[in-house]
Protein backbone atom coordinates (compact mmCIF):
# COMPACT_ATOMS: atom_id res chain seq x y z
CA UNK A 1 0.00 0.00 0.00
CA UNK A 2 1.50 3.34 -1.10
CA UNK A 3 1.26 6.51 0.97
CA UNK A 4 -1.85 7.88 -0.77
CA UNK A 5 -3.72 4.57 -0.35
CA UNK A 6 -2.65 4.48 3.30
CA UNK A 7 -4.13 7.93 3.89
CA UNK A 8 -7.33 7.05 2.02
CA UNK A 9 -7.78 3.78 3.95
CA UNK A 10 -6.20 3.73 7.44
CA UNK A 11 -6.39 -0.07 7.78
CA UNK A 12 -4.04 -0.23 10.77
CA UNK A 13 -6.02 2.34 12.73
CA UNK A 14 -9.32 0.59 11.99
CA UNK A 15 -7.91 -2.79 13.03
CA UNK A 16 -6.64 -1.33 16.30
CA UNK A 17 -10.01 0.32 16.92
CA UNK A 18 -11.79 -3.02 16.64
CA UNK A 19 -9.13 -4.94 18.56
CA UNK A 20 -11.34 -5.50 21.58
CA UNK A 21 -13.92 -7.17 19.32
CA UNK A 22 -11.40 -9.96 18.84
CA UNK A 23 -10.57 -10.53 22.50
CA UNK A 24 -14.19 -10.35 23.68
CA UNK A 25 -15.26 -12.80 20.96
CA UNK A 26 -12.66 -15.29 22.18
CA UNK A 27 -13.54 -14.65 25.83
CA UNK A 28 -17.26 -15.19 25.15
CA UNK A 29 -16.63 -18.43 23.27
CA UNK A 30 -14.52 -19.68 26.19
CA UNK A 31 -17.02 -18.62 28.83
CA UNK A 32 -20.00 -20.17 27.03
CA UNK A 33 -18.11 -23.45 26.50
CA UNK A 34 -17.96 -23.46 22.69
CA UNK A 35 -14.50 -25.03 22.53
CA UNK A 36 -15.40 -27.63 25.16
CA UNK A 37 -18.51 -28.80 23.31
CA UNK A 38 -16.61 -29.14 20.06
CA UNK A 39 -13.62 -30.76 21.79
CA UNK A 40 -15.87 -33.43 23.29
CA UNK A 41 -17.66 -34.16 20.02
CA UNK A 42 -16.35 -36.78 17.62
CA UNK A 43 -18.05 -34.99 14.73
CA UNK A 44 -18.31 -31.41 13.52
CA UNK A 45 -21.49 -29.77 14.78
CA UNK A 46 -23.97 -27.33 13.31
CA UNK A 47 -24.74 -24.03 15.01
CA UNK A 48 -28.12 -25.44 16.06
CA UNK A 49 -26.47 -28.47 17.68
CA UNK A 50 -23.94 -26.31 19.53
CA UNK A 51 -26.70 -23.93 20.67
CA UNK A 52 -28.78 -26.85 21.96
CA UNK A 53 -25.88 -28.12 24.06
CA UNK A 54 -25.02 -24.66 25.39
CA UNK A 55 -28.57 -23.46 25.93
CA UNK A 56 -27.96 -20.41 23.72
CA UNK A 57 -29.82 -18.85 20.80
CA UNK A 58 -29.20 -20.42 17.41
CA UNK A 59 -28.75 -17.05 15.71
CA UNK A 60 -26.31 -15.70 18.28
CA UNK A 61 -24.38 -18.98 18.34
CA UNK A 62 -24.15 -19.05 14.56
CA UNK A 63 -22.68 -15.54 14.51
CA UNK A 64 -20.20 -16.38 17.26
CA UNK A 65 -19.06 -19.59 15.56
CA UNK A 66 -18.68 -17.79 12.25
CA UNK A 67 -16.53 -15.09 13.88
CA UNK A 68 -14.36 -17.78 15.48
CA UNK A 69 -13.81 -19.27 12.03
CA UNK A 70 -12.66 -15.86 10.85
CA UNK A 71 -10.26 -15.74 13.81
CA UNK A 72 -8.98 -19.22 12.84
CA UNK A 73 -10.08 -20.59 16.21
CA UNK A 74 -12.63 -22.86 14.50
CA UNK A 75 -12.92 -24.48 11.10
CA UNK A 76 -16.13 -24.91 9.13
CA UNK A 77 -17.29 -27.37 6.50
CA UNK A 78 -20.42 -26.83 4.40
CA UNK A 79 -22.88 -29.71 4.09
CA UNK A 80 -26.14 -29.21 2.26
CA UNK A 81 -25.72 -25.43 2.54
CA UNK A 82 -25.25 -25.64 6.32
CA UNK A 83 -21.99 -24.98 8.17
CA UNK A 84 -20.61 -27.60 10.54
CA UNK A 85 -17.97 -26.49 13.01
CA UNK A 86 -14.95 -28.06 14.69
CA UNK A 87 -12.04 -26.83 16.77
CA UNK A 88 -8.69 -26.05 15.23
CA UNK A 89 -5.75 -27.83 16.89
CA UNK A 90 -4.70 -24.68 18.76
CA UNK A 91 -8.19 -24.24 20.22
CA UNK A 92 -8.39 -27.84 21.40
CA UNK A 93 -5.01 -27.47 23.10
CA UNK A 94 -5.29 -23.98 24.57
CA UNK A 95 -8.97 -23.02 24.76
CA UNK A 96 -10.80 -26.22 25.71
CA UNK A 97 -11.16 -26.16 29.49
CA UNK A 98 -10.34 -29.86 29.89
CA UNK A 99 -7.00 -29.62 28.08
CA UNK A 100 -3.88 -29.87 30.31
CA UNK A 101 -2.53 -26.75 28.60
CA UNK A 102 -5.78 -24.80 28.65
CA UNK A 103 -5.69 -20.99 28.89
CA UNK A 104 -9.35 -20.91 29.91
CA UNK A 105 -8.74 -19.41 33.36
CA UNK A 106 -6.44 -16.78 31.90
CA UNK A 107 -9.22 -15.82 29.49
CA UNK A 108 -11.76 -15.58 32.30
CA UNK A 109 -9.50 -13.44 34.48
CA UNK A 110 -8.87 -11.02 31.63
CA UNK A 111 -12.54 -10.92 30.67
CA UNK A 112 -13.99 -10.44 34.17
CA UNK A 113 -11.25 -8.45 35.89
CA UNK A 114 -8.64 -6.94 33.58
CA UNK A 115 -11.12 -5.80 30.92
CA UNK A 116 -13.21 -3.91 33.47
CA UNK A 117 -10.15 -2.04 34.77
CA UNK A 118 -9.06 -1.11 31.25
CA UNK A 119 -12.38 0.64 30.72
CA UNK A 120 -10.96 3.33 33.02
CA UNK A 121 -7.54 3.66 31.35
CA UNK A 122 -7.98 7.43 30.72
CA UNK A 123 -8.71 7.95 34.42
CA UNK A 124 -5.69 5.83 35.36
CA UNK A 125 -3.45 7.99 33.18
CA UNK A 126 -4.91 11.23 34.52
CA UNK A 127 -4.62 10.14 38.15
CA UNK A 128 -1.60 7.84 37.96
CA UNK A 129 -3.24 5.08 39.99
CA UNK A 130 -5.08 1.78 39.58
CA UNK A 131 -8.79 1.64 38.88
CA UNK A 132 -10.12 -1.19 41.03
CA UNK A 133 -12.32 1.21 42.96
CA UNK A 134 -14.07 2.49 39.84
CA UNK A 135 -14.24 -0.94 38.20
CA UNK A 136 -15.55 -2.88 41.19
CA UNK A 137 -16.74 -0.33 43.75
CA UNK A 138 -14.25 -1.48 46.35
CA UNK A 139 -11.33 0.18 48.07
CA UNK A 140 -8.08 0.05 46.12
CA UNK A 141 -5.94 0.42 49.24
CA UNK A 142 -5.05 -3.26 49.19
CA UNK A 143 -5.31 -4.06 45.50
CA UNK A 144 -4.38 -7.72 45.82
CA UNK A 145 -7.18 -8.34 48.26
CA UNK A 146 -9.42 -7.41 45.31
CA UNK A 147 -8.14 -10.45 43.43
CA UNK A 148 -9.40 -12.65 46.24
CA UNK A 149 -12.91 -11.27 46.77
CA UNK A 150 -14.25 -14.83 46.95
CA UNK A 151 -12.82 -18.33 47.02
CA UNK A 152 -13.98 -18.92 43.43
CA UNK A 153 -12.33 -15.73 42.23
CA UNK A 154 -9.13 -16.55 44.09
CA UNK A 155 -9.06 -20.00 42.49
CA UNK A 156 -9.63 -18.46 39.03
CA UNK A 157 -6.70 -16.07 39.55
CA UNK A 158 -4.50 -18.88 40.83
CA UNK A 159 -5.39 -21.10 37.86
CA UNK A 160 -4.50 -18.17 35.61
CA UNK A 161 -1.07 -17.98 37.29
CA UNK A 162 -0.70 -21.76 37.07
CA UNK A 163 -1.38 -21.59 33.33
CA UNK A 164 1.36 -19.00 32.82
CA UNK A 165 4.07 -21.19 34.31
CA UNK A 166 2.88 -24.30 32.48
CA UNK A 167 3.74 -22.41 29.31
CA UNK A 168 6.68 -20.19 30.28
CA UNK A 169 8.12 -21.78 33.42
CA UNK A 170 10.87 -23.95 31.96
CA UNK A 171 12.11 -21.12 29.74
CA UNK A 172 12.76 -18.74 32.63
CA UNK A 173 14.10 -21.45 34.94
CA UNK A 174 16.66 -22.65 32.39
CA UNK A 175 17.81 -19.17 31.39
CA UNK A 176 20.51 -19.69 34.05
CA UNK A 177 21.93 -22.84 35.65
CA UNK A 178 20.17 -22.88 39.01
CA UNK A 179 21.30 -26.39 39.99
CA UNK A 180 23.90 -24.92 42.38
CA UNK A 181 21.11 -23.73 44.68
CA UNK A 182 19.77 -26.47 46.95
CA UNK A 183 17.28 -24.57 49.14
CA UNK A 184 14.92 -22.30 47.23
CA UNK A 185 12.08 -20.00 48.27
CA UNK A 186 9.45 -18.92 45.75
CA UNK A 187 8.09 -15.69 47.21
CA UNK A 188 4.47 -15.11 46.23
CA UNK A 189 4.50 -18.53 44.56
CA UNK A 190 0.69 -18.63 44.41
CA UNK A 191 -0.55 -21.92 42.93
CA UNK A 192 2.90 -23.50 42.83
CA UNK A 193 2.95 -23.59 39.04
CA UNK A 194 6.52 -22.33 38.84
CA UNK A 195 7.60 -24.49 41.79
CA UNK A 196 6.36 -27.60 39.95
CA UNK A 197 8.38 -26.62 36.92
CA UNK A 198 11.41 -25.97 39.12
CA UNK A 199 11.48 -29.43 40.71
CA UNK A 200 11.05 -31.04 37.29
CA UNK A 201 14.07 -29.14 35.94
CA UNK A 202 16.21 -29.38 39.11
CA UNK A 203 15.37 -32.74 40.75
CA UNK A 204 18.09 -32.40 43.43
CA UNK A 205 16.67 -29.17 44.86
CA UNK A 206 13.76 -28.44 47.18
CA UNK A 207 11.54 -25.39 46.96
CA UNK A 208 9.25 -23.67 49.45
CA UNK A 209 6.33 -21.47 48.43
CA UNK A 210 5.86 -18.45 50.70
CA UNK A 211 2.46 -16.82 50.28
CA UNK A 212 -0.53 -15.55 52.24
CA UNK A 213 -2.29 -18.19 54.39
CA UNK A 214 -5.46 -18.34 52.30
CA UNK A 215 -3.42 -18.67 49.10
CA UNK A 216 -1.38 -21.50 50.61
CA UNK A 217 -4.52 -23.30 51.74
CA UNK A 218 -6.07 -23.03 48.26
CA UNK A 219 -2.84 -24.23 46.65
CA UNK A 220 -2.77 -27.29 48.90
CA UNK A 221 -6.42 -28.00 48.17
CA UNK A 222 -6.45 -27.56 44.40
CA UNK A 223 -2.94 -27.45 42.94
CA UNK A 224 -0.19 -29.36 44.78
CA UNK A 225 -0.49 -33.12 45.19
CA UNK A 226 1.04 -35.24 47.95
CA UNK A 227 3.40 -36.77 45.39
CA UNK A 228 5.09 -33.41 44.88
CA UNK A 229 6.99 -33.86 48.15
CA UNK A 230 9.89 -31.57 47.25
CA UNK A 231 7.51 -28.62 47.34
CA UNK A 232 6.65 -27.27 50.78
CA UNK A 233 4.73 -24.23 52.03
CA UNK A 234 5.37 -21.30 54.33
CA UNK A 235 2.41 -19.11 55.27
CA UNK A 236 3.27 -15.46 55.57
CA UNK A 237 3.34 -11.93 54.19
CA UNK A 238 6.77 -11.26 52.69
CA UNK A 239 6.49 -7.55 53.43
CA UNK A 240 5.56 -7.91 57.10
CA UNK A 241 6.75 -11.34 58.24
CA UNK A 242 10.29 -12.76 58.54
CA UNK A 243 11.73 -14.35 55.40
CA UNK A 244 13.73 -17.53 56.18
CA UNK A 245 17.25 -17.99 54.83
CA UNK A 246 17.72 -19.72 51.50
CA UNK A 247 20.27 -20.22 48.73
CA UNK A 248 17.98 -18.83 46.05
CA UNK A 249 14.90 -16.66 46.12
CA UNK A 250 12.55 -16.50 43.16
CA UNK A 251 10.15 -13.63 42.57
CA UNK A 252 8.08 -14.13 39.43
CA UNK A 253 5.76 -11.29 38.40
CA UNK A 254 6.11 -9.73 41.85
CA UNK A 255 8.43 -6.71 41.60
CA UNK A 256 6.42 -5.21 38.73
CA UNK A 257 3.45 -4.83 41.09
CA UNK A 258 5.10 -2.26 43.35
CA UNK A 259 6.52 1.25 43.57
CA UNK A 260 10.29 1.80 43.66
CA UNK A 261 10.12 2.38 47.42
CA UNK A 262 8.32 -0.89 48.12
CA UNK A 263 10.57 -2.78 45.70
CA UNK A 264 13.65 -1.62 47.56
CA UNK A 265 12.04 -2.42 50.91
CA UNK A 266 11.40 -5.98 49.78
CA UNK A 267 14.71 -6.47 47.96
CA UNK A 268 16.70 -5.27 50.97
CA UNK A 269 14.83 -7.73 53.14
CA UNK A 270 15.53 -10.58 50.74
CA UNK A 271 19.21 -9.68 50.53
CA UNK A 272 19.54 -10.04 54.30
CA UNK A 273 17.93 -13.51 54.16
CA UNK A 274 19.97 -14.65 51.17
CA UNK A 275 22.89 -16.90 52.11
CA UNK A 276 26.40 -15.79 51.01
CA UNK A 277 26.92 -16.96 47.44
CA UNK A 278 23.18 -17.24 47.01
CA UNK A 279 21.01 -15.44 44.52
CA UNK A 280 17.73 -13.82 43.57
CA UNK A 281 15.93 -14.68 40.33
CA UNK A 282 13.43 -12.14 39.03
CA UNK A 283 11.02 -13.19 36.30
CA UNK A 284 9.44 -10.21 34.58
CA UNK A 285 8.29 -8.69 31.30
CA UNK A 286 11.11 -6.45 30.10
CA UNK A 287 10.96 -3.20 28.15
CA UNK A 288 13.65 -2.24 25.67
CA UNK A 289 16.16 0.22 27.07
CA UNK A 290 15.00 2.91 24.61
CA UNK A 291 11.32 2.12 25.44
CA UNK A 292 10.72 1.28 21.76
CA UNK A 293 9.06 -2.01 22.62
CA UNK A 294 8.24 -4.82 22.71
CA UNK A 295 4.58 -3.89 22.26
CA UNK A 296 3.47 -6.68 24.59
CA UNK A 297 5.68 -5.25 27.34
CA UNK A 298 4.39 -1.73 26.76
CA UNK A 299 0.79 -2.90 27.00
CA UNK A 300 1.66 -4.90 30.13
CA UNK A 301 3.01 -1.72 31.67
CA UNK A 302 -0.33 0.01 31.03
CA UNK A 303 -1.97 -3.03 32.59
CA UNK A 304 0.13 -2.50 35.71
CA UNK A 305 -1.11 1.09 35.82
CA UNK A 306 -4.81 0.19 35.78
CA UNK A 307 -4.45 -2.75 38.19
CA UNK A 308 -1.49 -2.21 40.55
CA UNK A 309 0.99 0.29 42.00
CA UNK A 310 3.79 -0.85 39.70
CA UNK A 311 5.05 -0.91 36.13
CA UNK A 312 7.18 -2.90 33.73
CA UNK A 313 10.86 -1.91 33.63
CA UNK A 314 13.98 -2.08 31.47
CA UNK A 315 16.91 -4.41 32.28
CA UNK A 316 18.94 -1.45 33.56
CA UNK A 317 16.09 -0.37 35.85
CA UNK A 318 15.94 -3.83 37.40
CA UNK A 319 19.72 -3.95 37.66
CA UNK A 320 19.68 -0.62 39.47
CA UNK A 321 17.12 -1.91 41.99
CA UNK A 322 19.11 -5.07 42.63
CA UNK A 323 22.41 -3.22 42.94
CA UNK A 324 20.92 -0.72 45.37
CA UNK A 325 19.82 -3.66 47.51
CA UNK A 326 23.31 -5.16 47.64
CA UNK A 327 23.13 -7.77 44.89
CA UNK A 328 25.98 -7.97 42.36
CA UNK A 329 26.96 -9.77 39.16
CA UNK A 330 23.55 -8.94 37.70
CA UNK A 331 22.75 -10.95 34.57
CA UNK A 332 19.77 -10.59 32.25
CA UNK A 333 18.61 -13.31 29.86
CA UNK A 334 15.89 -12.88 27.25
CA UNK A 335 13.92 -16.05 26.57
CA UNK A 336 12.43 -14.91 23.27
CA UNK A 337 8.94 -15.18 24.77
CA UNK A 338 6.95 -12.87 27.05
CA UNK A 339 8.86 -13.40 30.30
CA UNK A 340 12.58 -12.92 30.82
CA UNK A 341 14.97 -13.63 33.70
CA UNK A 342 17.26 -11.46 35.83
CA UNK A 343 19.70 -13.05 38.27
CA UNK A 344 21.59 -11.24 41.03
CA UNK A 345 24.12 -12.80 43.42
CA UNK A 346 25.10 -12.10 46.99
Amino acid sequence: MNSSEYLDYPKQILEYMDGFFVSKTMFAACELGVFDVLHESDLALSAAAVAARLGTSVDGTDRLLSACVGLKLLKAEMKNEEAFYANTDISSIFLAKSSPRSLYHMMMFHSHTTYKCWHFLPEAIREGKNQYERAFGISSKEVFEALYRSEDEMETFMRYMDTIWNIFGKDVLTAFDLSVFSTVYDLGGCSGGLAKQFVSVYPESTITILDLPKVVQTAKKHFITDEEHRISFHEGDFFNDPIPQADLFIMARIIHDWTEEKCLQLLNKIYKSCKPGGGLLLVEVLLNEDKSGPLTSQLCSLNMLVKTEGKERTPSEYSKLLTASGFKDIQVKATGKIYDAILGRK
